[in-house]
């Protein structure tokens, strides 16, 4: 679905979506959807004169990544609401230059109008944690033998070693 902002400029579009996993690129072979996304929302004009565009709405779907520790698959289910902004991409960018706390917090489309399955994968991508673990108490791969230490226990010691103090040792 695209929103144009000539159609934006004459009333609001409501929006509900279901989408199969492969129909949004999500730009990371660790993450699949796993389940089909459901969205529903509203896309519409808050600003005339700049062309800022509100996306609102719900979404929700099951998402599945390589936990970052042992690298086993994990499920991330996102059901929440959502509320982005997004403003035409204007002469000068790219250019270096100082932005208000608003425009941090702003997405940027080229052209006509957005792709509402861009909107869409720019939400779950900021609704997935930073780091993906299967569970808080995970102990990850051992890095002697390589084994997932969360199946079996291995006998490999590994000592922590700071190498910042490895110089004053060699002063004995």
């Amino acid at each position: 679905m695209f929103f144009h902002i000539r159609d934006l400029e004459l009333k609001a579009r409501p929006f509900e979506v279901t989408l199969e996993p492969g129909v949004i690129e999500f730009f990371d072979p660790k993450l699949r959807q796993k389940g089909t996304l459901k969205a529903s929302g509203v896309a519409e004009l808050v600003s005339d004169v700049l062309s800022e565009v509100r996306v609102k709405g719900h979404v929700s779907v099951l998402m599945d990544a390589d936990c970052d520790r042992c690298l086993e698959p994990a499920e991330f289910p996102i059901d929440a609401d959502f509320q982005l902004y997004y403003r035409p991409v204007t002469d000068g960018y790219g250019e270096e230059r100082e932005i208000d706390e608003g425009e941090a917090e702003m997405g940027f489309f080229e052209g006509d109008g957005l792709k509402l399955n861009d909107v869409l994968r720019e939400f779950v991508l900021l609704t997935l944690p930073m780091q993906r673990v299967c569970s808080e108490d995970c102990k990850g791969i051992c890095p002697e033998c390589g084994q997932n230490r969360n199946k079996n226990k291995c006998a490999c010691q590994t000592a922590s070693v700071d190498d910042r103090w490895a110089a004053l040792k060699k002063l004995n």
